[in-house]
């Protein structure tokens, strides 16, 4: 009697559970539509709870949730391993790799499926999902869907000084965070550097804060640079935005300053040569240490310890005059070059995207105790 008992009891926890699950899911996606996104561009993406996908599109200026459906709960990825990626999307599109470019590649941590987003020859933002060896379009046409605009983006026809447009960087990087979607990237004011908090779901609440660095190599104070890529550590019980940027110092900021209409100075704790922009980071905990990983267009995967980060007193105010030059705290070069994109896998792999020496363009899984 007491077997059948708690069999009855296990069931009907599990009955409760999956009500649960259904009852967060309506609540998180009641307000979705189901139609044409209309999505212009995808530079950056990132998941959040129950397989829902954020695609930061800065020619809308719009940030985006799609319900992907693909919730199923896996513990553990597939090993991963294919040559001449680029190859493989450009078949499952008709066409041929350099008539492609691979904007973002993003993990669902629910399922472990790995999506990509890609743009065509003509600017045309298409979805894929990898299943098994193979490239499934994921409909932008056809699909349950939110979206906010982003307040005060960068103008669609602004330029830097040397002429080159400025639109691309209204969403540089972006990653969903306790409730909140947050973007690093460009306004259009006079402090163009600029970091946005957004609740998720979606309401007509946005804050957003503007930004100031020391820029070492450069020699001097900077307001007009977007954060390229970034994560959020916690030190001393407090929440801090590591920031990295192009041509390369790393920054942080404390996280309960950035306040709606704040304009703040972070703290750059290290130049990590110029030169080379920031790709991507992520952070795991491997042998009870928490480390992070900054992938680069032309240096090699940096690997920076939480512990470093806790306890250096740099603080960088004068300029790196050698070229390519680092400064403040320390990192180890990892030899992993020519890293395209780069996520978290599952919890003993990463995926890594690279080119190697000879061209081929190969996408791998990697065992963490190896990074």
């Amino acid at each position: 009697m007491k077997k059948i008992i708690s069999g009855v009891a296990f069931i009907a926890t599990v009955l409760l559970m999956i009500a649960a699950t259904k009852d967060k899911k309506s609540e998180l996606t009641k307000n979705f539509t189901t139609g044409d996104t209309e999505i212009a561009s995808i530079n950056s993406m990132s998941f959040g709870p129950e397989g829902i996908l954020f695609i930061g599109d800065s020619k809308n200026a719009m940030i985006y949730a799609l319900d992907t459906k693909d919730n199923t709960l896996q513990e553990k990825a597939a090993s991963i391993g294919m040559n001449k990626f680029d190859e493989t999307v450009a078949a499952s599109l008709g066409t041929t790799a350099d008539n492609i470019r691979i904007t973002d590649m993003a993990v669902n941590p629910v399922s472990k499926a790995v999506y990509f987003s890609v743009h065509t020859k003509d600017g045309t933002p298409v979805l894929l999902k990898l299943v098994g060896k193979k490239l499934e379009n994921v409909s932008l046409k056809n699909i349950s869907y939110s979206k906010t605009s982003l307040k005060d983006a960068v103008a669609a026809d602004a330029k830097d000084q040397r002429g080159r447009a400025l639109r691309h960087w209204a969403v540089a990087d972006l990653k969903y965070h306790n409730g909140k979607i947050m973007v690093s990237g460009l306004s259009n004011k006079e402090f163009a550097s600029t970091f946005r908090s957004i609740p998720f779901p979606f309401t007509n609440k946005q804050e957003y804060a503007s930004l100031e660095i020391y820029h070492a190599a450069h020699g001097r104070y900077e307001t007009y640079a977007p954060i390229k890529a970034f994560d959020v550590i916690t030190m001393n019980n407090e929440e801090y935005l590591l920031a990295s940027y192009t041509c390369t110092p790393l920054v942080l900021f404390p996280m309960k300053d950035m306040q709606n209409g704040k304009h703040l100075k972070g703290r750059t704790i290290a130049e990590l040569g110029g030169g080379n922009s920031p790709i991507d980071i992520l952070h795991f905990e491997k042998d009870g240490k928490m480390k992070f990983y900054l992938s680069n267009t032309n240096r090699p995967v940096m690997r920076i310890y939480l512990d470093d980060i806790v306890n250096t007193n740099a603080s960088l105010t004068t300029p790196v005059t050698e070229f390519g030059e680092a400064a403040g705290m320390t990192y180890d070069n990892l030899p992993f070059v020519n890293v395209i994109q780069m996520s978290d896998l599952d919890e003993s792999n990463a995926l890594l995207l690279r080119r190697r020496r000879n061209g081929d363009l190969y996408l791998h899984s990697r065992n963490k105790k190896w990074m």
